[in-house]
């Protein structure tokens, strides 16, 4: 009786454990509804060079959402960034989005600049002013070609 005892408390303690582990799992992976609470507002960049999906967005230095997809609109020839924002916090529609590099080799967010309009952007609508990633390539090709000739 007392090793059927010892292997149900095992057993239990085991069952609990793993219990525990999957729900932090779901938690802290970002598994299931994660958008619960958000809403998501467009913005088309004519360039989001190493910008990645899920890549935070910021505004005024803290993050306050994600970028949900990234895809190309074959007529305008434009990036269309799809950003999840929390309820909570409200976009002006003059509000300018662009994005930007954490360093020199660090990687891409979407920095949102608040505008002074008293409008609010509604879920779903398009962040109209936006600024397209700087190629640092592109700058040190340019500068090293420019200044070649000097």
């Amino acid at each position: 009786m007392g090793r059927f005892n010892t292997e149900v408390v095992v057993g239990l303690f085991l069952i609990l454990g793993l219990t525990t582990f999957a729900f932090l799992a779901v938690k802290l992976g970002g598994v299931g509804n994660t958008n619960a609470g958000q809403y998501v507002l467009e913005a088309r960049f004519e360039s989001t060079s190493g910008l990645k999906q899920g890549a935070d967005v910021e505004m005024a230095g803290v993050i306050i959402g994600k970028v949900l997809d990234i895809r190309f609109d074959p007529e305008n020839y434009e990036a269309v960034v799809d950003i999840s924002i929390p309820k909570g916090v409200q976009i002006q529609e003059d509000a300018i989005a662009s994005v930007r590099s954490t360093g020199l080799i660090g990687g891409k967010y979407v920095k949102l600049t608040a505008g002074g309009s008293e409008t609010i952007l509604e879920p779903g609508e398009l962040i109209v002013q936006t600024e397209a990633s700087v190629s640092i390539e592109e700058l040190i090709s340019k500068y090293i070609f420019e200044s070649g000739g000097k």
